[in-house]
């Protein structure tokens, strides 16, 4: 009997392997077969490096919306990552009980926030700040690096701290056994050790920030122009998709199920990077 619960369950486990399997096949097969024939039809050159996004006038050019994406995105990393490891060594290392559940609560919180309420405060908050701080529009790079910087810390913080955690405490008490400081046992011991989890929760938080499209719309102008500056308005991949989804027919339907395929590749290249760039540390 318990020979045929294991079988059975490991079958069931197979069948859930094979749907997710087949349910990424079936989503690469459309995207590629709408979109490569229009792609092929404007042209590959003029579609990734056009500088003009213009429907009307069968102009497909997604070069500014490729700058702004890397725009957000790395603004987003600047601003998450560094805050987002340093929290979670905090939350292992340094935070007293009495505050470590209620600060744990609100990284939970954090993350179960919808993207349109984030967008919201970027738009009551944040922009109006920036346009006080630095002038311009307040709708901008900046804004929506910052609103992208604030909604990946949940995804980071939680991997971060569950990776510092593994770490055995030996490691930690052999640095304080050899002369080290609380401070360099865990930056210069813990944290090269738990590296392979803390990339895995920057990919994952890469992936929340080029993916998002909300919150980013809602703050960072919708421009379809290479940004002159951070306090410049951009559109990203996602945002061009949305915006016109709605309306789209013919070529221009097909032109932004190629933006999708670009932005696909975009977010498959980003991981490959940093899994390559992961095993050369190691």
């Amino acid at each position: 009997m318990k020979h045929l619960k294991e079988k059975a369950m490991k079958q069931l486990f197979f069948l859930t392997a094979c749907v997710s399997i087949t349910a990424v096949i079936l989503i690469s097969v459309f995207l590629f077969a709408s979109g490569i024939p229009a792609i092929r039809e404007i042209g590959v050159f003029k579609f990734l490096f056009g500088t003009k996004w213009k429907p009307a006038n069968n102009l497909y050019g997604i070069f500014p919306m490729i700058v702004g994406s890397l725009y957000v995105t790395a603004g987003a990393l600047l601003i998450g990552v560094p805050i987002g490891i340093l929290t979670a060594v905090f939350m292992v290392h340094f935070c007293p009980k009495n505050i470590y559940v209620p600060l744990k609560s609100a990284v939970d919180l954090m993350a179960g926030i919808p993207s349109v309420v984030y967008g919201f405060f970027g738009l009551v908050v944040l922009v109006p700040l920036i346009r006080e701080l630095f002038g311009g529009r307040g709708m901008s790079a900046l804004a929506a690096s910052v609103l992208l910087g604030l909604m990946i810390l949940p995804t980071i913080i939680k991997v971060s701290e569950t990776s510092i955690r593994a770490v055995p405490k030996s490691y930690y008490e052999g640095g304080l056994a050899l002369g080290a400081s609380h401070e360099r046992s865990i930056f210069y011991i813990v944290l090269p050790d738990a590296k392979s989890g803390i990339f895995a929760g920057i990919v994952l938080g890469i992936g929340r920030a080029v993916g998002e499209t909300m919150a980013v719309m809602m703050v960072a102008g919708n421009q379809a122009v290479i940004p002159k500056s951070i306090l410049s308005g951009v559109r990203t991949l996602t945002t061009n998709i949305v915006l016109e989804m709605g309306y789209s027919t013919d070529l221009h339907r097909q032109a932004l199920i190629g933006t999708a395929i670009v932005l696909f590749v975009f977010i498959l290249v980003i991981n490959l990077s940093l899994s390559l760039l992961k095993r050369r540390m190691q």
